[in-house]
């Protein structure tokens, strides 16, 4: 019910945000809102699909899914084959309609991850070759595709994930460490010695420093959040939607949420994800089994860091990332597998010890 309750404010806001911009791009108000039922139906396909299987079946398929994920990605470096936007080629065209890879590739780890703690049982967890090594192994080939798009959120939010997923079962925090340690390095490069991104650093220490350049996004989602006050200015009533406030469909959704409706409607949205959240943390306790919890882990912190990454970027608590917010924001893939998550969730919670409590 929580993420039904997410989806339908999330198809309400695409269609409030999107109305204007979409009659004057393509002459149709709905353009957006058709598509993003489309996406809704697809992804109620698709959960009941992983709803319909037992779940513990993607544990001998997980070295396979892994495998597939990084043909897809590396699909996307063959010229002619991507759809590039902004200078970034993170996506296919499909007949009218974009796949993001990264999406997928980011449930494959997960499903990788689970299966590989509860292959290895918490006997060896500790040992650095046995425990720790093959995971590391995985994630870095993931990131090295994902990072040559360039997306540097996912493979951040995806990382941390992981490691909290390794730490849960065992892992010596000292392996974690190093190699945490290990990496700061090569992400100070990734920010500061790439412009945009460094821009972006800038631009959240000091907005303002440049107005209408690399701070334009923060300042327009802060005008817009500050400007709803407690009970907003009234659903389709949003003035930063009319073309001053870049990706309201998408990244900055939320800032349109509280513009139209308010501080209580905005809190109501972080209320419904910390409910998720909540729910997801009982399914996880009352698994069946290693991998299903390991599994369900996964997919509840990565929604959960998603949603959290994207509301502190439209609150101006981090730098601008990219990220979407779970089932609302308008978009196929993330949408379709954050879905398809939840029906996983959804599946160890009915192979669950005590169902009556999930």
């Amino acid at each position: 019910m929580v993420v039904l309750a997410l989806i339908a404010i999330g198809i309400v806001m695409i269609y409030s945000s999107t109305a204007i911009y979409a009659w004057e791009k393509f002459g149709d108000s709905a353009y957006f809102l058709k598509r993003q039922i489309l996406f809704v139906a697809l992804g109620t396909v698709s959960s009941l699909c992983v709803m319909s299987i037992d779940y513990r079946l993607l544990s001998r398929y997980s070295k396979i899914l892994v495998l597939l994920a990084l043909f897809l990605l590396l699909l996307l470096h063959i010229p002619g084959m991507t759809r590039e936007i902004s200078g970034a080629k993170r996506w296919f065209r499909l007949f009218g309609f974009s796949f993001q890879p990264s999406e997928f590739a980011s449930l494959a780890v997960i499903i990788y991850t689970a299966s590989f703690l509860a292959d290895k049982g918490l006997k060896r967890v500790e040992y650095f070759s046995f425990s720790f090594m093959p995971a590391m192994i995985v994630l870095a080939m993931v990131s090295v595709l994902v990072l040559a798009q360039p997306d540097l959120g996912t493979v951040v939010a995806l990382s941390m994930v992981v490691f909290i997923m390794l730490f849960t079962a065992g892992v010596n925090f000292k392996h974690i460490a190093y190699v945490v340690l290990a990496g700061l390095p090569f992400l100070y490069l990734l920010i500061f010695r790439v412009p945009y991104r460094r821009a972006r650093v800038l631009a959240f220490l000091n907005p303002w420093a440049d107005p209408l350049g690399s701070g334009f996004q923060l300042i327009q989602s802060q005008v817009a959040l500050g400007s709803g006050g407690l009970f907003g200015r009234g659903l389709g009533k949003s003035l930063q939607k009319l073309f001053y406030l870049p990706a309201g469909h998408t990244d900055f959704i939320f800032s349109v949420i509280g513009e139209e409706l308010g501080f209580f409607a905005a809190a109501g949205i972080v209320f419904l994800f910390a409910l998720f959240f909540m729910y997801g943390c009982k399914i996880i306790k009352s698994a069946q089994d290693v991998f299903g919890i390991y599994l369900s882990l996964g997919i509840v912190l990565l929604i959960s860091l998603k949603a959290v990454i994207n509301i502190g970027v439209s609150t101006a608590i981090f730098p601008t990332k990219g990220l979407p917010l779970p089932f609302i924001s308008y978009g196929g893939s993330s949408l379709i597998f954050d879905m398809m998550g939840a029906g996983l969730l959804l599946n160890v919670a009915r192979f669950s010890k005590n169902p009556h409590e999930t």
